[in-house]
């Protein structure tokens, strides 16, 4: 009996650090996710296959079940944060539901990406939610039990469109959004040559004081609002940039403009945590040559990369 559990990636328009604390954010589902299909075995294991993009297996693992728990047996390589992961991963999702994984029966587990693991579009948060579609589980609870984080991610692997997401102490506030810009041809995402540690970001938002996290949630809310009704490119570059602005005073750091772009004319928004994965350009094709020349080759038009 083989079944299949697919999610969409994920880009954060506005509201990055500040959703983790409640305000409302607008991100929005790529074309491209992550799928996971399932083939029973009489091997009593879980052999585990990972692919990416390209279809190369980058990561395996033979587990079992041990005690309520998963123990790996062996790999093609040395033990590393990915099995701890994935353990972990699994774990929680048997402590939601102890059915889990509970028959004595064998899996055959594949996860195929369809986007580069490096862009941050959501590999992790594509396979918890995934995984909680296999466990038959609650993929907010399980993402906070593992891995953590504000948890738009799962909502947008659960969109097939742009979404306002608002985390709250129960069950988020997730409302469709009418987010479709006149001007998308003038939209792209590229690369930053780096991938940024989510983690890592959440940590250092978490360790600044909140001092100004009330007048900044509420711009922030007022800005979001905004650029779903904008009809114009220059209105548009106002409110990301002031965006950019009231969250590098916050988070203490420097936009990814000032400290790599400062001479390009048009607007740049970070995406998610600042520092790596893509940022948001505005401009025309053939102002990309700037970024190309610069060694960021990464460059996708906005229709290629949303979900529509």
């Amino acid at each position: 009996m083989k079944k299949s559990f697919y999610s969409h990636g994920k880009l954060l328009f506005t509201a990055e650090y500040l959703v983790l604390d409640g305000a409302c954010a607008l991100a929005i589902p790529t074309k491209k996710g992550q799928w996971l299909l399932i083939e029973e075995s009489d091997v009593p294991q879980i052999i585990w296959k990972s692919f990416d993009q390209e279809g190369n297996c980058w990561f395996e693992a033979n587990l079992i079940a041990e005690d309520n728990t998963f123990k790996q047996i062996q790999n093609n390589i040395e033990e590393n944060d990915i099995s701890t992961t994935l353990i972990a991963i699994l774990t929680a999702a048997k402590e939601l539901n102890p059915n889990f994984l509970s028959s004595g029966k064998g899996y055959r587990v594949e996860s195929r990406l369809e986007f580069h693991r490096q862009w941050g579009l959501g590999s992790s948060s594509t396979l918890i939610n995934n995984i909680a579609q296999w466990a038959k589980v609650d993929a907010f609870t399980l993402l906070e039990k593992s891995f953590g984080g504000s948890g738009y991610d799962i909502a947008c692997a659960q969109h097939d469109s742009p979404i306002l997401y608002k985390r709250t102490e129960g069950k988020p506030i997730i409302k469709t959004a009418n987010f479709n810009p006149s001007f998308k041809e003038n939209l792209f995402f590229i690369h930053l040559n780096k991938k940024q540690d989510s983690k890592a970001s959440i940590k250092h938002y978490q360790s600044l004081p909140l001092k100004d996290f009330d007048n900044a949630e509420t711009t922030v809310n007022e800005i979001t609002s905004k650029i779903l009704d904008c009809t114009t490119l220059a209105k548009f570059n106002t409110l990301i940039d002031l965006h950019e602005e009231i969250i590098s005073k916050i988070i203490k750091t420097p936009t990814i403009k000032s400290i790599l772009f400062s001479d390009y004319p048009g607007s740049i928004k970070s995406l998610g945590g600042w520092g790596g994965d893509f940022v948001l350009v505005t401009g025309n094709s053939s102002e990309m040559s700037y970024f190309k020349e610069k060694g960021y080759t990464t460059i996708i038009p906005y229709k290629e990369m949303i979900l529509e």
